[in-house]
């Protein structure tokens, strides 16, 4: 199965200029926990957490409306392409230990977003179809790997 027939097609995103708080409002108003960030061409340029909103708010001690969705992102992302398997997006996924990809074509611009979640419901649609392209081992083994802790070396911040 490839990335397109799963992911989420229709994405908000945001800019690195806007304010946390209309990320923070898109996460509500959608029900989701990341948006990805986009320049003005519609080119992924990073992506925002309700964490990373969260961490902004407690390190800069600032109001999400005080602060830019830049300051909070994160800028090194991993993505996949529509015509990507499951299988190597969730191997993305896994390595990286990240809980969702932003699915891009051409030159970055964001087509949709696959997530952790859609890959579980997916292997546990499979366990019952002849289909075994992605197993809920497998699925398991991601999960595992994304909820390890990080290294202490990679957590470090400049909290003031």
């Amino acid at each position: 199965m490839k990335v397109q027939e799963l992911m989420t097609h229709h994405v908000e995103t945001c800019r690195p200029e806007d304010m946390l708080a209309r990320a923070a409002q898109i996460m509500w108003d959608h029900d989701c926990g990341f948006v990805p960030v986009v320049d003005e061409n519609a080119c992924l340029v990073g992506v925002l957490t309700d964490r990373d909103i969260s961490m902004a708010a407690y390190t800069q001690g600032l109001c999400l409306a005080d602060i830019q969705v830049a300051s909070a992102m994160a800028a090194e992302v991993w993505t996949c392409r529509p015509e990507d398997t499951l299988v190597t997006a969730e191997r993305i996924m896994r390595d990286h230990q990240v809980r969702r990809l932003p699915v891009i074509e051409g030159a970055g611009q964001v087509v949709g977003v696959l997530s952790l979640n859609d890959l579980a419901r997916e292997a546990q649609h499979e366990r019952t179809s002849k289909a075994k392209e992605l197993t809920t081992d497998e699925v398991t083994l991601t999960l595992a790997s994304v909820c390890q802790p990080r290294l202490p070396s990679l957590l470090a911040t400049n909290v003031h």
